[in-house]
């Protein structure tokens, strides 16, 4: 699986970004999906995630009730609406696919990744 994030760009505090992950490969409605984000000179941390059948959703608490994660496997494709930005939110954000069980926080649960998108909220 071959993973591509785009969407990223420069919007003020307040805006709304729509970040898109678009996978290769047949068997993507198979994969659970993460975005993670990594702000510079901090670890890459966890944002959401969304399991295989789209069933479940997680949040971190710091995105809860601003980010929505979906995902539409026809298009092989997941899609992060980002609400109510702050500047905090700056980071450049990745996607990621694993399947079977896992722990959808850890990085090391993840088998694939995407090059990343640069997001930046200005004040």
């Amino acid at each position: 699986v071959q993973l591509q994030a785009s969407g990223g760009g420069l919007v003020q505090a307040g805006g709304s970004l729509r970040l898109s992950c678009a996978a290769s490969g047949r068997t993507f409605s198979s994969y659970s999906v993460g975005w993670f984000r990594q702000a510079p000179g901090k670890e890459r941390e966890f944002v959401t995630a969304i399991t295989w059948s789209g069933g479940s959703t997680y949040y971190a608490d710091s995105v809860k009730g601003r980010f929505t994660i979906a995902r539409d496997n026809a298009k092989n494709t997941v899609y992060l609406r980002m609400n109510s930005l702050k500047p905090e939110d700056t980071a450049v954000y990745y996607c990621a696919a694993y399947r079977g069980a896992g722990n959808w926080l850890n990085l090391a649960t993840y088998d694939y990744w995407g090059q990343g998108t640069q997001v930046t909220v200005s004040s």
